[in-house]
């Protein structure tokens, strides 16, 4: 049978737990077909990530987040035409696509996951350096340039200003 992924973004006003029984119920439907019992080595789904609550890139019917789940299925393709009539008809389900792919690998993480784990392992790398305009402190109002230029300047006595004609 061909290799199908298929990727479905889920309401974000559901729980995790709403999308994987989604996700239950229409694997249950494509085991039953096979007559393979869900779980079971002869199972329709090969792989089944969750890579957890998104940002959308823009809204879909006024989302803006997203769950994303990832299906991994070996199936026929009357079962995967049924199953996309599913996910259209639930009303829980935002978005989905799938794609025929040569091979499905069980075990490794898919990209999105591989690039979280890659996040969490950086870990804290010190402190930040100073930059071109950042020193690292926090400046007040009277903390600016100007300012301080004009509080470090030497008062002049001899400086004709406005007053220099009235003291005479």
């Amino acid at each position: 049978m061909p290799l199908y992924e298929t990727v479905l973004i889920a309401r974000s006003d559901v729980t995790q737990q709403q999308v994987e029984t989604i996700v239950d119920t229409l694997t249950a439907q494509m085991d039953a077909e096979i007559g393979a019992e869900p779980g079971s080595p002869e199972s329709v789904v090969k792989k089944r990530e969750y890579w957890g609550l998104r940002s959308l890139a823009y809204r879909i019917k006024k989302n803006r987040k997203g769950h994303y789940m990832l299906l991994g299925l070996d199936a026929k393709p009357a079962a995967m035409n049924e199953m996309e009539r599913q996910l259209g008809l639930n009303e829980d389900v935002l978005r989905f696509m799938t794609i025929r792919v040569d091979a499905i690998d069980a075990e490794a993480p898919s990209a999105i996951l591989a690039r979280k784990s890659d996040d969490r392992e950086r870990g804290f790398r010190g402190p930040k350096p100073a930059g071109r305009f950042e020193s690292g402190r926090k400046r007040g109002y009277d903390d600016r340039e100007e300012f301080r230029a004009r509080d470090e300047s030497p008062v002049r006595e001899d400086f004709g200003g406005f007053n220099a004609g009235a003291e005479e």
